[in-house]
């Protein structure tokens, strides 16, 4: 069974009469890439503030390698890396001489590591090999997330909490940092990763909670979410009819008209095709759309109508 690196309990944080995160739940698996999405308001950020100890939790516990974690105990962060907003970096020093002062905040988790050494193994694993005596002042956005990511790195953290690392990069960069996160976590570092890039999470992500007003709406493995989904679209003559012929079928999650298509979700195209056929509705085009993670968190995170 996998060890649990990071837990919360009805993790809750209200600020007077706002109640910015409601009762959450997360478990997250020593050697996994977790993806923490919700849309801009629905408690991330505070959510991370409280894991980081930043913030007092109204109420419910935090526990990070089975210890729990409150701003009075902050101990069992000291295996952990994390990037949270822009990293803090001295402009007139070079990224090398800003690692070092860095590593002496915090020699001891070094494990015998020469400083030098272990400055230069982390600016080239986020690929500033090459700018290590260039000053930061003149970085780009992207260079300066490098730099972010490398400081979060350079204590060799069990746990790395990571907030838009890919903020800034362009999409060369994006793969590069996802290829070092999954090297990451074949390692056994748990990756912890808050991101609005769908696409970027469902390509590097073991599993995701979707956060809304507050509240997990889904967690789970990428692929139990996607749940092999897809929209069958039939171009039909009257899409309403279809529509009525097809509600009610076994297995149909969805069926909606959408001007001259009907769309039907939990059937494939060939059995629409015959239920269509069978009702005297003869389609002119069958096309079916896989889902992906953008279409099940837009899903998920749709107010109301």
């Amino acid at each position: 069974m996998a060890k649990v690196v990071l837990e919360t309990r009805q993790l809750t944080k209200r600020f007077e009469d706002v109640v910015a995160v409601d009762g959450v739940d997360l478990a997250v698996q020593e050697g996994e890439v977790f993806g923490f999405l919700g849309p801009n308001g629905s408690g991330k950020t505070t959510t991370i503030g409280m894991v980081l100890g930043l913030l007092h939790p109204t109420m419910g516990e935090i526990a990070v390698f089975g210890k729990r974690v409150d701003p009075g105990n902050v101990a069992p962060l000291r295996e952990v890396g994390a990037l949270v907003g822009g990293p803090a970096m001295v402009p007139g020093f070079t990224a090398r001489h800003n690692l070092h002062l860095l590593t002496y905040l915090d020699s001891a988790s070094l494990d015998g590591a020469s400083r030098a050494e272990r400055v230069d193994e982390v600016l080239a694993q986020v690929g500033l090999g090459l700018a290590a005596d260039r000053k930061v002042g003149g970085f780009s956005l992207g260079m300066k997330q490098r730099m972010g990511l490398a400081a979060a790195m350079l204590h060799r953290p069990r746990l790395l909490i990571l907030d838009e690392p890919t903020n800034g990069l362009d999409p060369a960069g994006m793969r590069e940092i996802r290829g070092l996160l999954r090297s990451l976590a074949a390692e056994g570092v748990t990756i912890f990763l808050s991101s609005h890039l769908l696409h970027e999470v469902e390509q590097v992500c073991d599993r995701v909670a979707v956060l809304k007003d507050g509240r997990v709406v889904a967690q789970g493995r990428v692929s139990e979410l996607l749940g092999g989904g897809a929209t069958v679209r039939a171009r039909v003559p009257d899409a309403e009819a279809a529509a009525r012929r097809l509600r009610g079928l076994p297995e149909v999650t969805s069926v909606r008209s959408n001007g001259s298509y009907v769309e039907v979700v939990g059937l494939p195209s060939e059995v629409v095709n015959l239920q269509l056929v069978q009702n005297g509705i003869v389609p002119s085009e069958l096309l079916t759309q896989q889902h992906d993670l953008e279409h099940v968190f837009l899903e998920l995170t749709a107010e109301a109508a």
